[in-house]
């Protein structure tokens, strides 16, 4: 039984780094630069599934950075201009954040439902033992 609770547990850990890397994604959406590599870049998780001793699990691989070209913006008024008058936006996705945070936010719900319910199985078997 306590395999589920490590399973679950490594699942609510890697939704917890989803969440929170999404949420930088999105507090980062409108900010700009003066290059396209000084640029915010959109980043997102990479994880893995482990199985050591027949016990499974998600493991946090790293976290990489969007390929996507940021967008220029002519804005000749703009401090951070660079000499032809453009600035560089973020290349997050608000849209794609938003779907990425509402999977992440259901999915560590589930996995709370599941211990819960692990947890209200046990309680029930011990009481059967009476």
């Amino acid at each position: 039984m306590q395999s589920i609770f490590d399973i679950a547990g490594s699942a609510m850990q890697a939704q917890s780094i989803r969440l929170n890397v999404t949420a930088s994604n999105l507090a980062n959406a409108n900010s700009v630069a003066g290059t396209a590599d000084q640029a915010y870049k959109s980043r997102q998780p990479v994880f893995a599934a482990v199985l050591e001793d027949q016990i499974g699990g998600v493991q946090s691989v790293g976290i990489v950075e969007s390929q996507r070209e940021p967008e220029m913006r002519f804005e000749p008024g703009h401090p951070m201009a660079d000499d032809q008058g453009y600035i560089y936006a973020s290349n997050v996705d608000v849209v794609e954040e938003m779907a990425n945070m509402m999977s992440a936010s259901r999915s560590y719900q589930t996995n709370v439902e599941l211990l819960n319910t692990t947890r209200q199985l046990m309680l029930q078997t011990l009481k059967m033992g009476q």
